[in-house]
């Protein structure tokens, strides 16, 4: 068959055409958010974020007061630290609420209420106040009980001799001060004069003065390292950055736009928090929208020494940007390596020391109270 030389160029060119809408058809495939992989014959597993989920009790986004990816130093070693991997998620309990935090003179203000005869928890709970906070501070009510000779929440059914209420005299949001405690104050009367017991209380000149110390004290030994993981070239639906993270153990948190690694500790705070726009956990459909940039936070105050989170943050960190094809960022958008950090390791055992030598190691019940 014999082929003219306008018959030629026509089939040349039509399979040019064909070839560009094929190049065509990839490019934008590959450009669309990378999907959750199939569970099963029924189709893609696209979970909603912020649904059905374990509560956890998650740190106070305050800005960080280390930032652990900028002012890298220049002396960084090749390796990095030890990196410890936690534990497998199939290990850790479910999260569940935290413990109620008890009365400590380290950082609370505490008011004895002495009795002249035992009363019932079903009378003191009566008469607790509505509100546990006075201002920005929690406060808390403790009874000692009768037969236990134990301090404890009051609960119906028991009996206690002295009561006593405490005030918290620092927090993330600051120093308690002569306004919070007046109402800690106000609050703490009318309990102490519906049950009949007579209140102690402590100056407020002195109590304003040691908050004002230890939030001092606090504000110069925080520390919440971040680190940002931004996509190389697809976005991540919803549904690809859950299944991906929690190939890591990352559960859902209580909050839109949070994934947590627990703690192995039953109801203590997660262990790392990755964030990303709440706007988009909350899309209709979870499988259109998209992402493309996570923070992965560790707050060393709220997770004990022996726990190596940061051996675990920068583990996580570096294999979470394996799977997700993603890029390690600072604060300002610039690409970073976790070789880098090996000097800010050296600060937090630093840190570690001086939380210990000042009885709130990190992890504490105490501490976790103070750096919330």
């Amino acid at each position: 068959m014999q082929w003219t030389l306008t018959e030629g160029l026509g089939a040349l060119g039509g399979a040019i055409l064909l070839a560009l809408v094929g190049h065509g058809w990839w490019q934008a495939r590959k450009a669309g958010p990378r999907q959750a992989r199939p569970t099963d014959a029924g189709g893609r597993h696209e979970p909603r974020l912020g649904g059905d989920s374990h509560p956890a009790s998650l740190p106070a986004e305050d800005d960080p007061l280390i930032d652990a990816v900028s002012g890298l130093p220049e002396s960084a070693t090749d390796e990095p630290g030890s990196a410890g991997a936690p534990l497998p998620a199939e290990s850790r309990r479910p999260l569940g609420p935290r413990k109620t935090a008890r009365l400590d003179p380290l950082i609370d203000a505490i008011a004895p209420m002495s009795l002249e005869s035992p009363v019932s928890g079903d009378l003191a709970l009566a008469h607790l106040p509505a509100s546990r906070r006075a201002g920005s501070k929690p406060f808390l009510i403790e009874g000692l009980n009768a037969r236990t000779q134990q301090w404890e929440l009051p609960v119906p059914g028991q009996r206690y001799g002295a009561f006593q209420g405490g005030v918290q005299m620092a927090n993330r949001a600051g120093a308690l001060n002569e306004i919070e405690y007046s109402e800690f104050v106000q609050k703490l009367q009318g309990f102490a004069d519906a049950i009949g017991a007579m209140a102690d209380l402590p100056d407020m000149l002195e109590v304003v003065r040691r908050a004002r110390e230890l939030d001092a004290f606090a504000g110069a030994h925080d520390a919440q390292l971040s680190i940002g993981l931004r996509a190389n070239a697809a976005a991540w639906t919803l549904g690809f950055l859950q299944q991906t993270t929690g190939r890591h153990g990352f559960l859902p948190g209580a909050m839109p736009g949070r994934l947590v690694l627990p703690a192995a500790e039953e109801g203590a705070p997660p262990v790392l928090v990755l964030s990303f726009d709440a706007q988009a956990a909350l899309a209709e459909d979870p499988s259109q929208a998209s992402v493309r940039e996570v923070q992965l936070t560790l707050d060393v105050p709220q997770t004990p020494e022996v726990a190596e989170p940061y051996p675990a943050w920068q583990d996580i960190a570096r294999r979470l940007a394996a799977d997700l094809d993603a890029a390690l960022i600072d604060g300002s958008g610039r690409p970073i390596l976790l070789q880098s950090f090996v000097s800010i390791g050296e600060d937090l055992a630093r840190l570690y020391t001086v939380l210990a030598e000042r009885e709130l190691p990190a992890g504490s019940p105490a501490a976790r109270r103070l750096f919330s």
